[in-house]
């Protein structure tokens, strides 16, 4: 079963990493002269170059949809730019309810679950892993990272829970990790989701660990990349997280999630595993070759129909964007949604500033200038991650503003959709900006 990771070297997603784009396009809708007055569910008309663009992408049979998604506040329903079809080979339309692989945007899910277990006293932001997983003491770092597993250093200081929700335990990542270490965590199952039924050229099949507990039993006994906190280095840090989190709650991961936040915050159409009455909402995945479209994980057939032996709380989870609004408008609301509590604020305000230890060096690392906080990215007022196949999220707390971008292709850099979006966005406001004036 080709994984995420294991099929890194033709589906990559580090360009997704760099959301900075998307929190830009945040900024740029603060500045919308016509206010939230201005917005209807279906708003294509106030911002034609984001329409002409999704168009462009959908009518071009370059991808098969482009949905865009953008809500104010506590305001009930995103409002919508774009569009198309679940497939190019399947004609029904896509819309909030449609089914998309959300991949890394798992993390701040994961990342807001431990954070709830943070503000009950159940855990500690500065907690020792070792204390809930014992396997995790006296861990051993490489002396080179992509040298021999043999060649090792005691670590300086324990793996804490800061560290496991920021990638700064010094933990690899099969997308991340080379050489030794890389084929160590083939050879064990430490494999992210999974991609597709069909064989990737290149890409041994792996058998991923039996579960949740396999996994972080067998990541105890490798050595990490790095010594922890001194580095940041995308990492499987977030999938460990599930089993700590599973650990600490006496609760399986996902009936945590399920119970925590899925049921509080109306998210009724996120899972692990897709049911098959659902399979009809399901996306079709594509992989980009040239300028190419094949799909490599049809929505009616998807590997996301099967039951996961590992339930990533990195990337394993599949969801709408009518649920992961809610999840956004949820971190909006300081924790609340329709007047039911999800989480305090305080742990809201916690998980979505800079957690990063104070002696991790971010230069030359991908959010080199900026944070992370619990599960994503957070710089300024922004708080939100990207997904392997296409998809973004961010919140803004200063203008109180959700938004997402939903599309199904691999790699994510394939096309420069993001680039193009953040550029027909400032147009379109441009244009506003003028009509204003000149009333």
């Amino acid at each position: 079963m080709p994984s995420l990771d294991l099929a890194a070297a033709a589906l990559s997603r580090r360009s997704l990493l760099r959301a900075g784009a998307l929190f830009a396009g945040g900024a740029a809708l603060g500045g919308l002269p016509f206010g939230r007055m201005a917005l209807a569910h279906d708003v294509s008309e106030n911002w034609p170059n984001v329409a002409a663009l999704a168009d462009k992408y959908v009518s071009q049979r370059k991808v098969a949809n482009l949905l865009l998604t953008f809500g104010w506040g506590q305001q009930d329903m995103a409002h919508t730019v774009g569009g198309g079809a679940l497939a190019l080979a399947r004609p029904a339309a896509v819309d909030e309810n449609s089914l998309y692989r959300i991949y890394s945007m798992t993390k701040p899910i994961t990342g807001m679950a431990a954070m709830i277990l943070i503000d009950e006293g159940k855990l500690g932001l500065d907690q020792p892993v070792a204390e809930i997983l014992p396997a995790f003491r006296d861990m051993r770092v490489l002396v080179n990272p992509e040298g021999s597993l043999d060649e090792t250093v005691p670590a300086i200081r324990p793996i804490t829970i800061r560290q496991l929700l920021t990638h700064t335990a010094g933990l690899g990542y099969q997308i991340v990790s080379k050489g030794p270490l890389q084929k160590a965590y083939g050879e064990a199952g430490l494999v992210g989701a999974p991609v597709s039924r069909m064989p990737i050229p290149g890409v041994p099949p792996v058998t991923p660990a039996p579960s949740l507990a396999d996994f972080a039993d067998r990541l105890a006994e490798l050595p990490l990349m790095y010594q922890p906190a001194t580095r940041w280095s995308y990492s499987c840090s977030l999938d460990l997280l599930g089993r700590v989190i599973e650990v600490v709650s006496g609760m399986e991961f996902e009936a945590f999630l399920k119970q925590r936040i899925f049921a509080p915050c109306g998210m009724t159409s996120t899972w692990f595993q897709v049911p098959a009455s659902e399979a009809q909402r399901l996306t079709d995945n594509y992989g980009i070759l040239g300028s190419n479209a094949f799909p490599i994980d049809p929505g009616p057939a998807s590997i996301f129909l099967d039951a996961p032996s590992v339930k990533n709380g990195g990337g394993g989870l599949v969801s709408s964007p009518k649920d992961y609004d809610r999840f956004l408008r949820m971190l909006l609301g300081y924790g609340r949604i329709d007047g039911k509590f999800v989480m305090s604020e305080e742990a809201v305000r916690v998980g979505t500033s800079n957690l990063v230890p104070a002696t991790v060096d971010l230069t030359g690392s991908w959010i080199a200038g900026e944070g992370h906080g619990a599960g994503g990215r957070s710089k300024g007022t922004t708080f939100g991650w990207g997904g392997a196949a296409g998809t973004l999220a961010a919140v803004d707390f200063g203008l109180g503003l959700r938004s997402c971008l939903w599309t199904q292709y691999m790699p994510s850099d394939a096309y420069p959709i993001r680039d193009e979006f953040i550029a027909a966005l400032e147009k379109d406001l441009a244009a506003m900006r003028a009509a204003k004036k000149a009333a």
